[in-house]
């Protein structure tokens, strides 16, 4: 399949859609304990802003982000991103991280994030967010044991 992202819609994640969002984690982290869908369901009703990539009705990513606190002093933490393996390197990845810095911005709050060491990708896509590594967590995803660099993008104004 070939669709742009802009056939894609970014929109605020549907609860109908949190059984999808557990399959996808059951591909996209097999190694790493993949989220289930109660999981999904817990965030979705503690308030945290989720948002769904939809192409037509089908979910095909998803990204959650929590902030605490209020500005100057707001923090931010992406949970998750997450894309159908047969989307990826479209851009999909990239609109549901605008999404989330979105919010983020909307509050002025410094926003953190873990991401593998070995996930060139996600990393590069990080750092063209402005995102730079501050921090290791050595075997913080289990139970594979693989690294996490934290990362971190200063506070934005919101325009």
């Amino acid at each position: 399949m070939s669709e742009s992202v802009t056939e894609v819609k970014v929109l605020k994640l549907r609860r109908a859609d949190v059984r999808r969002c557990a399959q996808l984690e059951q591909v996209l982290f097999d190694g790493d304990d993949p989220w289930s869908q109660s999981a999904f369901a817990s965030e979705l009703d503690q308030g945290h802003h989720y948002l769904g990539a939809y192409l037509g009705e089908r979910l095909i990513g998803y990204a959650g982000l929590a902030v605490n606190g209020r500005p100057p002093h707001a923090e931010a933490e992406v949970h998750t991103i997450g894309v159908d393996p047969a989307h990826q390197g479209r851009g999909v990845g990239k609109a549901l991280l605008r999404g989330l810095l979105t919010r983020a911005d909307e509050h002025r709050a410094t926003t953190f994030l873990e991401v593998r060491t070995d996930n060139e990708p996600a990393i590069a896509m990080y750092r063209d967010h402005g995102f730079e590594i501050v921090g290791l967590r050595p075997r913080y995803y289990q139970p594979s044991g693989a690294d996490a660099h934290t990362m971190r993008r200063e506070a934005v104004e919101a325009s």
